[in-house]
């Protein structure tokens, strides 16, 4: 794996995130302000930071609630165990995400919890279509979201737009009940506020999906830092392409339904995603085997190489 491109790639992610987060932050901000002034103002960005700091991701036990499956013992899937005890040691995780089973035919892989309990759930078509080699890129994927703490960021994002959106549209309505005395009296009318007001829920939501895309990005990255082998999430992520339909609409339905624009994917475009994991491939000889897992290759020395952030690859 090419060590030199992470530093750099890892940082400019982490950097838009914080960038995301803010602007988040100062959205909710602003309709705070013009909905109520500099008193709201303070209590919303408050409410952000005790949302921030008091927002536990999805409790574990909350989602074998809502997915039918159990979890699978480590006699059941001793494989599977081996690599998540030692995707969990590299990732630096004091525990072992336990592994859960969904009987679904659907392939899909998430993870939920906090780095202290955490839970990795993955569908019976996903064990079928995927070798191990390929399981383990997304098995790292997903410990990648917990090590960085990801859940917790978009739980947190998720509530901060909510917040942002109901001040929206307590605004709206502040707008339409003043709206006949203003016409009665001739008073003018804030449009540039009532424009805002108007445009937060779409622009909290615009963000928000930006974060998550960006945080799938630094998922992937860091997965392959994690098994040293960028080339098996990205055989990973083109099947998963391939068997959820779009592959076999392409070939025989083309130019079926509207093309989904980018700003409202929850995840970047899978052939994005698999060119920027190939370009961490080396133009060398693979790297050894670790003996600790069949599939996983010991990660190589990162030695720090700052550069300024823009384009990632």
């Amino acid at each position: 794996m090419d060590a030199r491109r992470l530093p750099a790639h890892s940082w400019a992610n982490g950097l838009q995130s914080a960038l995301l987060v803010a602007t988040l932050a100062a959205l909710l901000g602003l309709l705070a302000w013009i909905v109520g002034g500099v008193t709201l103002v303070v209590l919303a960005l408050a409410l952000a930071a005790w949302l921030y700091l008091a927002n536990p991701a999805a409790s574990p036990r909350l989602v074998m609630l809502l997915y039918p499956g159990r979890l699978l013992h480590p006699r059941e899937a001793p494989q599977h165990y081996a690599l998540l005890r030692e995707l969990a040691r590299r990732a630096g995780l004091p525990e072992v995400p336990r592994l859960y089973y969904i009987p679904s035919r659907v392939m899909n892989a998430f993870a939920t919890g906090s780095r202290d309990d955490a839970l990795v759930a993955v569908s019976d078509g996903l064990l079928r279509r995927l070798d191990l080699r390929e399981q383990a890129g997304v098995l790292a994927h997903e410990i990648s979201h917990v090590a960085n703490g990801d859940l917790a960021v978009m739980a947190f994002a998720d509530l901060v737009s909510r917040v942002a959106g109901a001040f929206g549209l307590l605004g709206q309505i502040l707008f339409l009940l003043s709206l006949p005395t203003a016409l009665l009296t001739g008073a003018d009318m804030p449009w540039l506020a009532l424009a805002i007001l108007l445009a937060a829920p779409t622009l909290s939501a615009l963000v928000q999906l930006a974060l998550s895309r960006n945080r799938e990005y630094e998922a992937d990255l860091a997965a392959a830092e994690l098994t040293g082998d960028p080339a098996g999430l990205a055989s990973a992520l083109d099947k998963l392409e391939r068997y959820q339909g779009r592959y076999w609409e392409q070939i025989f339905m083309p130019g079926r339904g509207v093309p989904e624009p980018s700003l409202l994917r929850t995840h970047p475009d899978t052939a994005d995603r698999v060119r920027r994991l190939m370009a961490l491939v080396p133009r060398r000889p693979r790297l050894p085997v670790d003996h600790a897992s069949p599939v996983l290759r010991r990660p190589p020395p990162l030695s720090p190489r700052w550069r300024p952030p823009g384009l990632w690859y």
